[in-house]
């Protein structure tokens, strides 16, 4: 539910990647047929995983909106470190500085924030190049993952890589920056939402058969009672 509920409020969210979950089979000895000796087997969700299917790609006109066709992130500067993110609604500050979404500096391919003239038109080619009257004045350092389902989500819009090891970031070729552009959640809120509501009904149902299991001890206490009187 609460997986589902998550999906739904960001169902509007720019470059939200959708929550799933990873089912697996639970046996209890304690339920095993009496007749026939078999061990019932329940499906429960055993792990949750995050779904990185590409977004719709919507225009937007703003010259500062970009969208990344491919794996690739934009790496923005954290509070321990790099972090990455698929939401490219970026701005620019009274200062000169690019930033994403909740305010954090985007960095170039040295790892720097990007610093550009607020006064000038911005330009974004397809590899990431800022240009301004003309000139590259700097370069979006777009990276991807061997392992991106060992990637965890952090904040509202960002991933970080706790195994800088065996997941380190490398700088992505593949990936295609679309000025005035932005990615849309790919977590269907149309499919959410039924999904939400098959499993309330299945809560419900489950939690009167519990009551039911509850109210038939009563009774059955209550009539062992009566015949030992």
């Amino acid at each position: 539910m609460e997986l589902l509920a998550n999906n739904l409020a960001n169902a509007s969210s720019r470059g939200y990647k959708a929550d799933r979950e990873v089912y697996n089979l639970y046996s209890s000895a304690d339920a095993t047929d009496p007749n026939t000796g078999d061990v019932p087997q329940q499906p429960w969700i055993n792990a949750g995983w995050v779904d990185f299917t590409q977004g719709t790609v919507q225009p937007t006109g703003n010259p500062l909106d970009v969208a990344l066709a491919g794996k690739g992130f934009l790496s923005a500067r954290g509070p321990n470190g790099i972090l990455y993110t698929r939401n490219g609604t970026l701005r620019i500050t009274p200062q000169g500085e690019l930033v994403g979404p909740e305010d954090r500096a985007i960095l170039d391919t040295k790892d720097q924030p990007v610093k550009l003239d607020p006064s000038k038109a911005i330009n974004i080619d397809s590899t990431g190049t800022i240009m301004q009257e003309g000139q590259p004045v700097a370069q979006l350092a777009i990276m991807e993952f061997p392992k991106p389902a060992s990637l965890v989500k952090f904040g509202e819009s960002y991933f970080d890589s706790p195994d800088k090891t065996t997941n380190a970031p490398v700088a992505s070729t593949s990936t295609e920056i679309l000025q005035g552009r932005a990615e849309e959640s790919n977590a269907g809120p149309a499919e959410a939402a039924v999904r939400l509501v098959s499993v309330l009904r299945q809560f419900e149902m489950l939690q009167k058969a519990v009551s039911i299991g509850s109210d038939m001890n009563k009774q059955a206490i209550a009539e062992i009672a009566k015949v030992a009187q």
